[in-house]
């Protein structure tokens, strides 16, 4: 950019900067109580300074050039009030560290075309959670995909962890939603029983910088778990069946491995299905379960489960079907014939609860490691829409998220942390399964008193 250019570039934002200051200070005049205070101060020091200018700086008529005196400090000292008002405005309106933060974006190169920086225009609190600091910046024409393609440099140089970058009023102004970097997510988390929701089917992930993730099944149904091994994926998977467990849900688990992944303190809680012939029927059932409770609903007039059992007096229990490697199941690569068409039969069952179940309380959680677009069908994958990956590769982050925000924004060492499908990072809960399911315990005790 030529050096003229470049330049008129730079008055211009410097002025609209100086607008932006002014307005900024005017509204926190307007709305900040210690900012009135100190500007009713600095008039006070004003006004007495006014009435006792005689005496105090020898502008009597006695004195030689008094009068003469008088009126040059009168003079100057209206504009001199004047030009204060507007400095403390314009101080108001300077956010607290706006220039170091500027300096340090600076530093990392984070400029527009003409070398500009974006502008700290405000930072305050989040209104939804007293934790997380709000910086609001001018955008310079810097847009948002920048700031988060660049944002492990930008959480470096403000010394932040990036809760949520996201567009403020217009695309001109970025809302930077952060925490210190002191406040990141521990390397482990264990479940406390105390942590179970008592909202009728929501399931907790884990937490994040902001507090606790939960999904709720009765509103998005559907969930897609993603992650390499050692990710942390398969523990999740358990997590949140130990919760539909405990909050009476009837469980079922495909596990082609002879179900050595689930140990016998799930075999009493929860039917384990090892075969392929066994799962189809599985699935069968199910899609009659559905139509059975497709009917029941229509009948009473009811749009969903929930409605249902609080008018009926009924006590139907969702159900989840869940699977933890779906590629092993769904995989045609060197079968047969006869092979194919059982596969198939499986999917276009799956693919009917996928599409339907929501409403009659019929869910599924399906789980993969295995980078193939492939293998999920896109009428499954695309009615899955609560979507969870953990540590992975580009490749099947991009087939659990749709982007490759899993492999960038994960650390490659990092167990039990997660990306959810709307940007959180969380890190889940471990948790005992033998003490969780054991028929001593809490989870026993609810389901025991609920009928299938």
């Amino acid at each position: 950019m030529e050096n003229n250019k470049k330049f008129r570039l730079e008055q211009q934002t410097k002025r609209r900067y100086l607008l932006l200051r002014l307005k900024c200070g005017f509204t926190a005049l307007l709305t900040q109580k210690n900012k009135q205070l100190a500007l009713a101060a600095y008039v006070a020091v004003a006004v007495i300074l006014w009435v006792l200018r005689v005496p105090l700086f020898g502008l009597g008529a006695d004195q030689p050039f008094g009068e003469m005196k008088r009126i040059g400090f009168e003079n100057l000292f209206c504009v001199g009030f004047i030009a204060g008002i507007a400095g403390l405005i314009l101080l108001f309106g300077m956010p607290y560290g706006g220039k170091c933060i500027h300096d340090n974006l600076q530093r990392i190169g984070f400029i527009n075309s003409a070398g500009e920086t974006p502008l700290l225009t405000a930072r305050y609190m989040d209104n939804t959670n007293p934790h997380i600091e709000v910086l609001e910046f001018e955008a310079n024409g810097i847009p948002l995909t920048e700031w988060e393609n660049k944002r492990e440099k930008i959480e470096a140089a403000l010394n932040i962890h990036a809760v949520k970058i996201r567009e403020g009023e217009s695309k001109r102004r970025i809302l930077l939603h952060c925490v210190p970097a002191g406040n990141g997510l521990p390397k482990v988390l264990h479940w406390e029983e105390r942590f179970l929701s008592k909202d009728s089917f929501v399931l907790v992930l884990g937490e994040s910088l902001t507090g606790r993730v939960t999904v709720n099944l009765a509103q998005i149904p559907h969930i897609l778990l993603g992650g390499s091994t050692g990710s942390g994926k398969s523990v999740l998977l358990k997590l949140l069946l130990m919760q539909c467990i405990q909050k009476g849900a009837v469980v079922f688990i495909a596990d082609f491995k002879g179900g050595v992944d689930f140990p016998d303190v799930w075999h009493s809680q929860c039917e384990i299905i090892t075969g392929e012939k066994e799962l189809l029927n599985l699935l069968a059932s199910l899609e009659d379960e559905l139509e059975h409770r497709k009917h029941r609903l229509k009948d009473a007039g009811c749009p969903n489960l929930d409605t249902y059992n609080s008018r009926t007096g009924a006590a139907l229990r969702r159900m989840v079907f869940a699977c933890d490697e779906v590629a092993e199941v769904l995989d045609k690569t060197g079968l047969d014939k006869q092979g194919k068409e059982l596969v198939a039969q499986i999917e276009s069952k799956l693919s009917v609860i996928a599409r339907q179940g929501r409403a009659f309380g019929i869910h599924l959680i399906l789980a993969t490691q295995r980078p193939d677009a492939n293998i999920l069908a896109g009428q499954i994958r695309n009615n899955l829409d609560c979507r969870v990956c953990g540590r992975a590769d580009n490749v099947l982050s991009q087939i659990i998220l749709d982007s490759t925000d899993a492999a960038e924004r994960i650390p490659k060492d990092a167990q039990g942390r997660f990306l959810l499908h709307d940007g959180t990072v969380f890190q889940g809960y471990l948790f005992d399964e033998y003490t969780a399911l054991d028929k001593g315990g809490w989870a026993y005790e609810y389901t025991a008193n609920h009928e299938h």
